[in-house]
């Protein structure tokens, strides 16, 4: 497997930094989140700083996934909104996500990912779901147009927050471009399959693998070792379905000791695939 580590793991790190430590711990990509710390989508010149990144991926070997679910990054004051579900700016998101998929349609990246968002209280659940398609649909397109593929993330928590959801989303968009980004971590906390079956259902649309620890009912992304996941059946399916993407280390909350996880998990992720 082609392992990567994700960017929101280095919080505390400048970008070029962040990508050196990674790239000199062995991994081969990154899952870069744009967020006002590394490459901000908001900022003057986005197409310039981009090419810099392009470059220092190249210096690096790096093959990259552009994530979107920067906490703050459309709203100082809520976390994660507005979403494609928002009676009122659910177009931020849009924006947001077009810009992503410029970045890259730039960088040569293998997907974008992004989620449904939680439904917001005052929003009814057909209505939501009916933005989240119209959303889906508009998305795909421009994607499709770009050469770009999307990497759509069941969320625990959200209105689509599980395989069986993102499959009935893809089924009404009907659009080849929205693929599927499934967290392993995810299929234990509440996946009715095991990880491995969720892999092979899935497998004709997945474009992007986030892999970290969990527990079953609880959405909190663990280090290696310290929940239920079970990691050689995860790769062995992924191997037998033929998965040829980035498996990128989902740890958002560890940036406090980045280095020294990013190390350990790749020596984890590295034993748990012999």
């Amino acid at each position: 497997m082609r392992l990567g580590y994700g960017t929101n793991g280095f919080a505390n790190h400048r970008l070029p930094d962040a990508l050196g430590v990674i790239a000199d711990l062995g991994y081969d990509g990154v899952a870069l989140t744009l967020d006002h710390n590394h490459l901000d989508p908001f900022e003057p010149w986005l197409r310039k700083r981009t090419a810099e990144v392009g470059r220092l991926l190249e210096r690096h070997r790096l093959s990259v996934v552009i994530e979107t679910g920067a906490r703050y990054v459309l709203d100082p004051f809520r976390k994660h909104a507005p979403t494609l579900l928002h009676t009122d700016g659910a177009e931020r998101r849009i924006d947001l996500l077009h810009r992503a998929i410029q970045i890259s349609a730039d960088l040569g990246a293998e997907a974008v990912s992004f989620w449904s968002g939680i439904l917001p209280p005052d929003v009814e659940p057909t209505v939501g779901w009916q933005r989240l398609v119209a959303g889906c649909e508009q998305l795909a397109e421009y994607a499709a147009d770009r050469g770009v593929r999307l990497g759509f993330e069941p969320e625990p928590g959200m209105l689509v927050d599980d395989l069986a959801g993102f499959l009935k989303l893809q089924a009404e968009v009907g659009n080849d471009a929205l693929g599927l980004t499934l967290d392993i971590g995810h299929l234990v906390c509440n996946e009715p399959q095991t990880p491995p079956d969720c892999i092979r259902t899935g497998a004709q649309y997945l474009v992007n693998v986030q892999i970290d620890d969990m527990v079953r009912g609880v959405h909190e992304h663990l280090e290696f070792g310290t929940g239920e996941v079970d990691f050689p059946p995860v790769f062995d399916a992924l191997r037998e379905v033929g998965y040829t993407g980035l498996v990128a280390v989902e740890l958002p909350r560890h940036s406090h000791a980045a280095p020294t996880i990013a190390r350990d998990s790749i020596n984890f992720l590295r034993e748990a695939q012999r």
